[in-house]
């Protein structure tokens, strides 16, 4: 619901701050005042197309700025669109905003951040609807159609039955299709995925197996220089020359020393055992290298075997994977997917199967969705003809078309033909009418405009107003062509489909006028030689006289007359209530 209304240096609006609330609003006012400005620029809140012609002489820009409750199925929608768009702020709330400046450019907000033009309109179009305006009107649009035949014929049981069945169908689908293009490429993927696995078993590769057999080609490429260098270590600590005594001989006699100085002075005894482990820890070093040099391997044979299996590995990486735990991971899959190929032909029989399966069930389940909206056509037939004939079009004829788009791999019908399907079912709906006698029934989209479309809407709305979802409903134009007494009818039949949405209705009729829940006055006037629009909301006595002076000259007669018409507005509303 549209709470707050802002514009600025629209046309002949300098500047207006409107709060709004719900119900009915009516705007009144002579023509020109300004009444359709401020719905134009509601169109343009929403996303419509503007240009720079509207901006206010001798401004630079024109600026409107609405913000809406929200709740229910559009709150859902609204919510939705933002959380896409990472645009949410407040679930209760959005606020919008066009602005469109003298150089052309347009600039569109949502919550304050800029937006393009297009989401601005998807939002737009949840919440409001605007009849006088066909660019904005949802019930032209053939594709919501059915949306709303099936909220009105209520067959969310039904459809969610349905649609639980035909997305076992996509996904059987799917897979299906997955196995037969498998299939046709069978020979070839079965040849490169045996020579793959084969590939992979034969090298039975082990995990870090590459990290060793590197450290192995490094000892067995360099056992010279290690054995060289180990032999060099192992003299010097341990094999005692005519010239030079080995480095543990060497040590031994310092821990001997260092034994007799403890025993002469004990507070030394701590460089004893000091000396003593420093000859054991290199006596453990000397095994240790004995140990290592007899490992050391002059082995050309073994270095050529090691070297080749790290080319193997080499290029087993490269063809599958970047380490040898990915190359077996391909191997699995390789072998997976040749039983899949080996199995295709069975599975595939068996989902053919069950696809014939679901086809006859989704057969039976389209068909019955099909039956309940054909039977609630004629039920919003009737109601909307009937809403007609209030409205003094008596002789309109209103209809549901149904059509089924022949598929050769669609829903099979009894009569052995196939048709095309989706979430939805089986049906292609489009809404109807013949506004005169004579001239057949035509899709919405074609009928004529102006007051007899609007009434039309009226009248669809009415019917439609608890499956027709968008909260704010604008009425421009609907008074043309009726008189007093068909007013009456039509502000009740506002002020009824006012209590599922918030309607605002530009009119001159006070017939229409009367079944406000607010009244608002626009004025035109002349301050310091430039046109102004002023907005004021009316009760009381100052609604009274407008409504008297709207019947024609105000005087004791016309006050009486809108008097009048107001306890008839109240009686009529009283009267509907029972």
């Amino acid at each position: 619901m549209l709470i707050e209304l802002r514009i600025q240096n629209f046309a002949i609006i300098d500047r207006l701050d409107l709060k709004l609330g719900p119900g009915l609003t009516i705007l009144t006012g002579e023509t020109g005042a300004g009444k359709s400005i401020i719905l134009d620029a509601v169109v343009m809140l929403i996303g419509g197309r503007v240009d720079a012609t509207v901006i206010r002489a001798g401004s630079d820009a024109t600026f409107v700025e609405g913000t809406f409750s929200l709740k229910g199925s559009a709150k859902e929608a609204v919510n939705r669109i933002l959380e896409r768009e990472e645009l949410l702020d407040d679930p209760d709330h959005v606020t919008l905003t066009r602005e469109v400046r003298r150089e052309g450019r347009s600039v569109a907000r949502i919550n304050g951040r800029t937006v393009g033009v297009s989401l601005l309109k998807e939002v737009g179009a949840v919440l409001v609807d605007i009849h006088g305006q066909s660019e904005h009107l949802s019930l032209l649009d053939p594709r919501a159609h059915l949306g709303l035949l099936d909220r009105f014929s209520d067959v969310t049981s039904l459809l969610a039955d349905y649609r639980k069945s035909y997305h076992a169908l996509i996904d059987l689908r799917r897979e299906l299709s997955d196995l037969r293009a498998a299939q046709a490429d069978a020979a070839r993927r079965t040849e490169m995925l045996t020579f793959q696995a084969g590939e992979i078993e034969a090298a039975k590769l082990k995990k870090g197996e590459d990290e060793e057999l590197r450290k192995e080609r490094d000892r067995l490429a360099n056992a010279e220089g290690l054995a060289q260098h180990a032999q060099e270590a192992l003299t010097i600590l341990d094999e005692s020359t005519p010239d030079a005594s080995a480095a543990s001989d060497l040590l031994g006699q310092a821990a001997q020393a260092m034994s007799a100085l403890a025993r002469t002075d004990p507070s030394k005894a701590d460089l004893s055992e000091r000396a003593n482990l420093l000859l054991e820890n290199l006596t453990d070093l000397t095994r240790d290298l004995r140990d290592y040099l007899e490992e050391i391997e002059f082995n050309p044979r073994r270095l050529e075997e090691v070297e080749e299996r790290l080319n193997l590995i080499f290029q087993l990486t490269r063809k599958y994977g970047g380490s040898v735990d990915a190359v077996n991971k391909f191997g699995i899959e390789a072998r997976k997917q040749l039983e899949t190929i080996t199995n295709a032909t069975g599975r595939i029989e068996e989902l053919t199967a069950q696809e014939s399966v679901l086809l006859d069930k989704l057969a039976g389940q389209g068909g019955k969705l099909s039956a309940k909206r054909r039977q609630a056509a004629e039920a919003l037939s009737r109601g909307i003809e009937t809403e007609l004939d209030d409205l003094k079009m008596a002789e309109a004829r209103f209809g549901v078309d149904f059509q089924a788009k022949p598929d050769p791999n669609g829903i099979p019908l009894p009569d052995g033909a196939r048709v095309a399907f989706d979430q939805n079912g089986l049906d292609r709906v489009e809404f109807l009418v013949a506004p005169n006698p004579g001239e057949g029934l035509k899709p919405l989209a074609r009928i004529a405009s102006g007051g007899e479309t609007s009434r039309l809407m009226l009248g669809l709305k009415n019917v439609l107003a608890r499956a027709d979802e968008i909260p704010s409903l604008i009425f421009d134009e609907i008074d043309q062509g009726i008189g007093g007494r068909v007013g009456l009818v039509v502000g009740h039949k506002l002020w009824n489909l006012a209590r599922n949405h918030q309607v605002f209705c530009v009119t001159h009729l006070p017939q229409l006028a009367v079944f406000g829940d607010q009244h608002y006055q626009v004025q035109k006037l002349i301050e310091k030689n430039r046109t102004l629009t002023r907005v004021e909301k009316l009760d009381g006595d100052p609604r009274l006289l407008e409504l008297s002076q709207m019947l024609g000259e105000v005087g004791e007669g016309t006050l009486r007359s809108a008097h009048e018409l107001l306890q008839t507005a109240r009686q009529t509303i009283k009267d509907s209530k029972k």
